[in-house]
């Protein structure tokens, strides 16, 4: 089996990319069947300053 290596652009592509986690579980009440998706994504706070700022121009 040939093992595949990523590049240094690849790994920083994939990093930038968001993180999503999903959960699963029955109510408390065992009535309902949750699924939950969380997607968590992290910009650096001058990229937020600086869309916030434009956003009142």
């Amino acid at each position: 089996m040939e093992k595949l290596e990523l590049t240094d652009r690849k790994v920083e592509q994939l990093m930038e990319q968001p993180v999503i986690e999903s959960s699963m579980f029955k109510s408390m009440d065992g009535k309902w069947f949750i699924h939950k998706t969380t997607t968590t994504t992290i910009k650096p706070v001058k990229y937020v300053e600086k869309v916030l700022s434009d956003e009142e121009d």
